[in-house]
């Protein structure tokens, strides 16, 4: 390897040290910081943010890249050529954004998070109006900073999270799935709905904590490399060799924290997946959200939410659950877990009507950006949207508009993602079932390792190399599509609906 390759690797894995440092503080302020203590840390992120762009734009890293890309034998190596053309990529897009504004966005989303829980836990929009104002025009600055002649607003903010994806190409999958969803939710009202009362049996915390941890231990999360605590709001991150996930507990349902936990841990494989050789480049980072996302939305659902998993599950959950088992059974447990009930809370929808609650969400960040939409007139625009959508009344902002951190934390262009990872995990776990000679008798053994070994083979490993569309491509053998998807879950919901 050339000099200027070796010297750009140093560089970059030392960014990667301050962003994995920054993460850290991030995770601390989700789920053990002082509520004291938000002005300091609030000014921490902010100076990691500012050394971090600093050592992004270095002059030198232009100058190492311009080197790399006429060293033609160092081309020549594939992890070579693909770390210096993401590299290029990041350095590109660090270079459009001004250092003021890059350390200005880390302290308002910082402060901005914590007015976000005040509000949310006050239902009051009014108090939260401010700082999304000051964040919504903190993101068309970003946005116009970043953007080609032929991006919007939003498709630069996007392709932050999901690289090449527009607006456009979402709108020709979102609406005829729409359609198709709307229509799948009508026939299934008229159905047998499943019996939910084991999702509403009152469980100790400490006997549904158990019972998770066992089964994120089954799917195989190493937890020497990472561990589980509690938030609000379920995530994961990960510093490199520390992956830290988060989960959430109600008393009276205990499926949210299975399918929570099921879903974070599938994050947490992913980022344990990548090949620690390659930590601290892009070919030891994720390629992209939608991917991720994949990756939770394949563990917490077409393993989790299986008839399946359950069969091997319940004798789990009988041990960690105790009586409040008595008188369910696993097929009882499996109806509950895949009812299909219109809501107003996207983390706890179900797989037929989750989908809606992102195209909402999607539809108004682009009208934020724009300025067709008016802050102000945000939770009645949000209302308006659930009522057609999903056919709900939203009583209150905490349960509207409210409801998600993101924005908050500055993540416009991200919720798609979501449904993004919904069609790649369908793929995915197609894909995986006829390799692996189907997935079916494997779950109802518990033998989950050739499902995370096939994941890891043909995804995590991988890292950067490949562009989403291409990685999809060459793991599933179709391009993105909402065909596997919409087949399994018609597949499936018939079944518990007995249509």
């Amino acid at each position: 390897m050339t000099g200027a390759y070796d010297l750009l690797l140093a560089h970059v894995r030392e960014a990667h040290l301050l962003a994995s440092t920054a993460a850290l503080l991030a995770w601390d302020q989700e789920t053990g910081m002082p509520t004291g203590a938000g002005d300091v840390r609030a000014r921490q992120l902010e100076l990691l943010a500012r050394l971090q762009h600093e050592r992004s734009t270095d002059p030198r890293v232009g100058d190492w890249l311009s080197s790399c890309e006429a060293d033609a034998a160092l081309l020549a190596d594939a992890d070579a050529a693909a770390n210096v053309r993401e590299l290029r990529r990041d350095h590109t897009r660090a270079t459009r954004l001004p250092a003021a504004l890059v350390a200005e966005l880390a302290a308002t989303e910082s402060r901005a998070q914590q007015a976000w829980a005040g509000a949310r836990a006050a239902s009051d929009f009014a108090a939260f109006r401010p700082w999304l104002e000051r964040m919504v025009a903190l993101q068309q600055q970003k946005a116009d900073c970043l953007r080609a002649a032929d991006q919007t607003r939003w498709d630069a903010l996007a392709d932050l999270y999901e690289p090449g994806m527009r607006a456009d190409d979402l709108r020709r999958v979102f609406t005829p799935l729409r359609e198709r969803l709307v229509a799948l939710r009508q026939r299934l009202a008229g159905g047998r709905a499943p019996d939910p009362a084991f999702a509403r049996r009152r469980i100790d915390e400490s006997r549904q904590e158990a019972f998770v941890r066992a089964v994120a231990a089954a799917m195989g999360f190493d937890f020497t490399r990472g561990r589980l605590d509690r938030s609000a709001h379920p995530f994961c991150t990960s510093t490199g060799g520390d992956v830290r996930l988060t989960t959430r507990f109600h008393r009276d349902n205990v499926l949210d924290a299975l399918g929570s936990t099921m879903h974070e841990t599938g994050h947490g494989l992913y980022e344990q997946g990548l090949e620690v050789r390659h930590l601290g480049t892009p070919l030891g980072e994720p390629v992209s959200l939608g991917i991720h996302e994949s990756q939770s939305r394949l563990w917490e659902n077409h393993v989790g939410r299986s008839l399946d998993f359950w069969q091997w599950c319940w004798p789990v959950a009988q041990q960690h659950l105790g009586d409040a088992c008595d008188g369910h059974s696993a097929a009882g447990v499996f109806g509950a877990a895949n009812r299909v009930q219109p809501s107003l809370i996207r983390v706890e929808a179900d797989e037929a009507t989750y989908d809606l609650h992102v195209m909402v969400r999607f539809e108004l960040e682009q009208e934020l950006l724009t300025g067709d939409l008016p802050l102000a007139d945000l939770p009645a625009r949000w209302n308006v949207l659930y009522r057609d959508y999903l056919g709900v009344a939203v009583p209150d902002d905490r349960r509207g508009c409210l409801q998600d951190v993101h924005w908050s934390c500055g993540l416009f262009g991200y919720f798609p993602t979501y449904t993004l990872g919904n069609l790649y995990a369908a793929q995915f776990a197609a894909a995986a079932d006829r390799a692996l000679g189907g997935l079916a008798p494997l779950l109802r053994r518990g033998e989950f390792t050739p499902l995370r070994e096939w994941l890891r083979e043909h995804v995590h490993r991988h890292g950067r190399r490949f562009p989403p569309a291409e990685l999809v491509r060459r793991a599933s053998g179709a391009a993105l599509s909402a065909t596997a998807f919409l087949g399994y879950l018609e597949r499936k919901l018939g079944e518990v609906y007995g249509l």
